[in-house]
């Protein structure tokens, strides 16, 4: 595995427990860690990515111990964070060109080449004239990318890139981690369900600061083969419903019905449908284990 991460833990000063003795092995390819807000994913990707460090546990990637040699992981990592700053009034391209030389990049041909690729890969170098201040959600998400990609890393972290994107602009940015996930470890940190099943083969879902699930979406559906079951009811007796069966998510139908979802061991009753477990099924009903509800 490309990556060992193994028995981490971080408390914060206020008491908070971030990091709940974590273990994961990750791979090449795209990794998904899901979870809530809150559940711990943006510290880890923090400790990985040698920002802050654990109170206890190890991290090796391709033979570096990260948390003994942290120069060594940063030459070969590439870090998105949910916020990155604010841009100067330059175009990409020669912002680019100043990240590139920050990152040692000193051969003006080599630099010229590589920002040639990375504008081309994250579908920028039409506007690579334009200041990347006057970029779009998504576009400078993508510039985020390029940014990163400058040093061919092996690592790539990602913390809740699509947050606030619009649709068009989320498929954009997909499509971009999708083309450089197939050569790289990239882990991709988000709460949103769908992006993890669009991407990532494999996933973890996290929650309280504790790996929760680990596997494909694919294993945890089969898990739940035969216990998921599904009606349709009015608004007005989802509170009666949810006190007698376990109800792990609910959305509305057009005429302001509900579908609820229920998981359980055997029909809940004759008024049940079975229904196809999906990979939200698997994220809901590890949440409500982890935080001691009956399942």
């Amino acid at each position: 595995m490309s990556l060992q991460i193994t028995e981490l833990t971080k408390t914060y000063k206020n008491g908070v427990k971030a990091l709940d003795g974590v273990n994961l092995e990750i791979g090449k390819g795209m990794f998904g860690l899901l979870g809530p807000n809150g559940a711990g994913k943006s510290s880890l990707m923090r400790t990985i990515a040698t920002l802050q460090n654990p109170d206890t546990g190890s991290i090796n990637f391709r033979g570096i111990d990260v948390l003994a040699d942290k120069m060594a992981l940063r030459k070969v990592l590439g870090y998105l964070p949910q916020e990155f700053g604010v841009y100067p009034n330059i175009s990409a391209e020669e912002l680019l060109h100043y990240f590139a030389q920050l990152k040692g990049i000193s051969n003006t041909r080599e630099r010229k080449s590589i920002i040639q690729e990375v504008l081309e890969i994250t579908n920028l170098y039409d506007v690579r004239d334009k200041s990347v201040s006057g970029y779009s959600g998504g576009m400078k998400q993508r510039f985020g990318i390029a940014q990163l990609l400058l040093n061919k890393p092996q690592l790539i972290i990602v913390d809740e890139p699509t947050a606030g994107l619009d649709p068009a602009e989320r498929q954009r940015f997909l499509n971009v981690l999708r083309e450089i996930g197939t050569d790289n470890t990239v882990i991709f940190s988000t709460h949103i369900v769908d992006d993890v099943r669009e991407l990532c083969h494999e996933l973890a879902i996290m929650n309280g600061g504790k790996v929760l699930y680990r596997g494909t979406a694919i294993e945890g559906e089969k898990m739940l083969e035969g216990k998921i079951w599904r009606k349709v009811i009015q608004r007005a007796d989802f509170d009666g419903e949810q006190a007698k069966y376990n109800v792990i998510s609910s959305n509305y139908n057009a005429d302001n019905s509900l579908n609820i979802r229920v998981y359980s061991a055997e029909m809940p009753d004759s008024s049940f449908m079975p229904a196809q477990p999906m990979l939200e099924d698997v994220y809901f009903v590890n949440l409500k284990k982890e935080q001691g509800q009956h399942v």
